[in-house]
């Protein structure tokens, strides 16, 4: 491996797989737009060595700091860093970041990825083709206007006249570094890579088995680990008797490990290490263990109904008081009232947690499938008391993300049991393990009262929350300011209303919660878009015609939720989609005989979504035939990613819509594995049609806002068909009856 070191001006210096040339990285985001020439140039280090690693064979080498988990971003991004520089795709290599959280911005979640990254890597390739294009001129003598850069060169004149890349890198990389907020940038109306469908990179060998996901890690001496955790959440080990557990062949060690609460939050157990996972499992299985089951015992999906229900019944928290909503709703002689309710639900990633981790006592070395690699190092440093920089991450692909990957639980738990052994160790979880010790979507319970006026306005609109908030439980306020985490644009709806009031009350839960796809979107957009389709059977208008009307003149809606940081909604683009995703699917045409058309449109992680969904029963039961999406992401990178993306969020938001719920029984998990958290089938999946707005605006986030229409067009097509409202997930044969 190479050796990592960072000097006073945050560069990075290692030496590459090919041996020849130097890598010096650098994080982008941490230049402050607004600096002036000569800081930048203090602060800007060379773009060849961070994004761009060019040899003298003209190879090229596109560097990727983020996590590419099933979602394409390792195809994305160096097609952006790919345009800019002017290489031919074709000859593009792509090479996972070492993990510096000084040099890189390794987080991956929020469908943050491309639009975060889509300036500052722009400006990187713009930088390193300048100063090729000045090398090449110098060489020649020529003035740097009278060339150009194409296809991984330089030309000037005719091709007698042209420099690839490789014969420039050296002295290319002696140039002066452009300020990054002036280098020009390549016109859009010459791009010849982004906005063209590209087949994704590591695609080949994901399909001839040669990829490598963090399961299929290896390294010499390597040992197999599972924990004993205590099922019931907050519990922890009274006693053990590893006696059994020993006598199985290939048990190795027996030992407890220790619960941590700040960060991590592992519950930890007693560990069983082996020489293959099998003998690990086995001796789990053999194992004696007594549990102090501790404060979260009584808890069940029944008790935490009853806590919503009662809070419920009492003011919340305002979040939001626009107008006085309150007192139109006490006068008002019709008024429509609706409660929905949502369970917990799991991550359910393909590929179980696991962490490989060898702690040395001088240095570490981790291969983890993880979207926060720094936060895996940091879970090291602290375990092992090494220095950061004595750690290294490698970070894998993943058999999916979607969140779960953003903890430290599984990566804490590895590294405890490597301390003790001293030798390298994949801690392994199981299906059984991931599905009932994950951190789920958090349970919620929505009461909503509308007032629609003699026009047909909506005069007033007020939603009460009660969940158990990701905020409470992560945040170091923790429950002063549980809602923050909880309504998104639930609480800046674009429907025009001068009565708006939103209120929370949190509800106290020991099971663990986080981030889950599409976060609180998936909730909120369900509730929302639920809610309005219902004020429109009210009102006796077509649900779309009432949605545009509602939305009104085009304007932009700040969000209210991150005033600071937030992009507001723009009603043009959300009716843009709506009107779209209506248009692709024939919406008030004909349908055969028991199916109805259900729509839903909703702004999220700053993109514009609307579906229509096509549905029937089947037995009493709903079956999805076809789904229609329009989708406002902004410029789209790779078009075939994105309609990859969108089409699973379809599958997801479906699973969670038609099957999926976590249930507590004595403060554990009713479920174990897809036997009873079943997911569609291929037989289930509907015909998903992805209509991608042509835009120039700049790109937005995609892997998460196909989720929360998904559910919302569903239950509001079971209405067309039935006249009874869903309001409940996973839908339930006995609430259509």
């Amino acid at each position: 491996m190479s050796t990592l070191t960072v000097d006073r001006r945050d560069f990075l210096k290692m030496g590459t797989v090919a041996g020849a040339g130097l890598l010096v990285g650098f994080h982008l985001n941490a230049l402050a737009a607004d600096d002036p020439a000569e800081e930048q140039e203090k602060k800007t280090p060379n773009p060849f060595n961070a994004w761009v690693h060019v040899t003298p064979d003209n190879h090229v080498t596109l560097i990727l700091e983020k996590s590419e988990m099933g979602q394409g971003i390792m195809t994305a991004l160096p097609m952006i860093l790919a345009e800019e520089v002017c290489v031919d795709w074709k000859s593009v290599r792509v090479e996972q970041a070492p993990t510096n959280p000084k040099v890189y911005n390794h987080g991956t979640g929020g469908s943050g990825s491309v639009a975060s990254c889509w300036l500052p890597m722009r400006r990187a390739g713009a930088a390193a083709r300048e100063m090729l294009i000045a090398a090449a001129a110098a060489r020649w003598n020529v003035n740097p206007n009278t060339c150009v850069a194409q296809d991984g060169g330089v030309l000037h004149g005719s091709r007698k006249n042209f420099l690839t890349y490789g014969e420039l890198v050296e002295d290319a990389a002696k140039q002066p570094i452009p300020n990054l907020n002036t280098v020009p940038l390549k016109n859009s109306d010459n791009f010849s890579i982004v906005g063209r469908g590209k087949p994704r990179l590591e695609g080949v060998a994901k399909t001839n088995g040669t990829a490598r996901f963090g399961i299929d890690s290896r390294a010499p001496g390597m040992q197999f680990a599972v924990v004993a955790r205590c099922p019931v959440f907050g519990g922890k080990v009274k006693s053990f008797d590893a006696a059994n557990a020993k006598a199985v062949k290939g048990v190795c060690e027996v030992f407890a490990i220790e619960p941590v609460a700040a960060g991590a939050f592992t519950a930890g157990g007693v560990a069983v290490v082996a020489d293959s996972s099998w003998a690990a499992m086995r001796g789990r299985k053999a194992l004696q263990v007594s549990w102090d089951k501790g404060p979260h015992v009584g808890e069940s999906s029944e008790s935490l109904r009853k806590q919503f229900v009662d809070n419920a019944g009492k003011p919340g928290k305002a979040v939001r008081n626009d107008g006085d909503a309150d007192a139109v709703l006490a006068s008002a002689t019709k008024k429509v009232e609706a409660t929905y309710e949502f369970p917990f639900a799991a991550h359910a990633t393909m590929e179980p947690m696991n962490c490989t981790v060898h702690i040395r006592p001088d240095s570490a070395e981790a291969w983890v499938p993880t979207q926060a690699p720094q936060w895996a190092q940091d879970v090291i440093a602290g375990v092992s008391k090494l220095p950061k920089e004595k750690i290294v991450v490698n970070t894998t692909l993943m058999g999916g993300g979607f969140g779960r990957r953003y903890m430290g639980d599984f990566v804490m738990e590895a590294a405890q049991i490597s301390k003790v052994t001293g030798k390298p160790v994949m801690v392994l979880w199981t299906r059984e393990d991931d599905m009932q010790h994950d951190f789920y979507r958090p349970a919620s319970y929505h009461h909503f009262c509308g007032v629609l006026d003699e026009k047909g306005q909506l005069a007033a609109w007020k939603h009460f929350q009660t969940s158990t908030s990701i905020e409470a439980m992560w945040s170091p306020k923790g429950e002063e300011q549980a809602e923050k985490s909880e309504f998104a644009t639930a609480a800046f709806i674009p429907y025009q209303t001068p009565n708006y009031r939103v209120e929370y009350t949190l509800a106290k839960s020991g099971v663990p919660r986080a981030w889950w796809r599409s976060v609180e979107h998936s909730t909120s957009g369900f509730v929302v878009e639920c809610f309005v389709d219902e004020l429109a059977a009210a009102a006796g208008a077509d649900p779309l015609d009432f949605r545009l009307r509602l939305i009104g003149d085009d304007r932009k809606i700040p969000d209210f939720t991150n005033p600071n940081e937030g992009k507001p909604l723009d009603t043009a683009r959300l009716k843009g989609v709506l009107k779209l995703a209506a248009e692709k699917a024939k919406w008030g045409s004909p349908l055969p005989n028991g199916v109805a058309r259900g729509i839903a449109g909703y702004f999220s992680f700053n993109t514009y979504t609307a579906a229509v969904a096509e549905v029937s029963l089947k037995n009493g039961s709903p079956k999805v035939h076809r789904l229609v999406y329009a989708v406002d992401c902004g410029r789209p990178v790779n078009p075939d990613g994105i309609r990859a993306q969108v089409e699973g969020a379809a599958i997801y938001g479906l699973s969670a819509a038609l099957h999926d719920a976590i249930t507590i029984q004595g403060g554990r998990v009713v479920q174990s594995n897809f036997n009873d958290y079943q997911m569609p089938r291929i037989g289930d999946a509907p015909r998903t049609e992805i209509h991608i707005v042509e835009s120039k605006e700049e790109p937005t986030g995609i892997g998460e806002p196909g989720l929360p229409v998904v559910a919302a067009s569903v239950c509001n097509a079971i209405y067309g068909l039935t006249k009874k409202r869903v309001r409940r997930l996973p839908i339930r044969s006995g609430d259509l009856a």
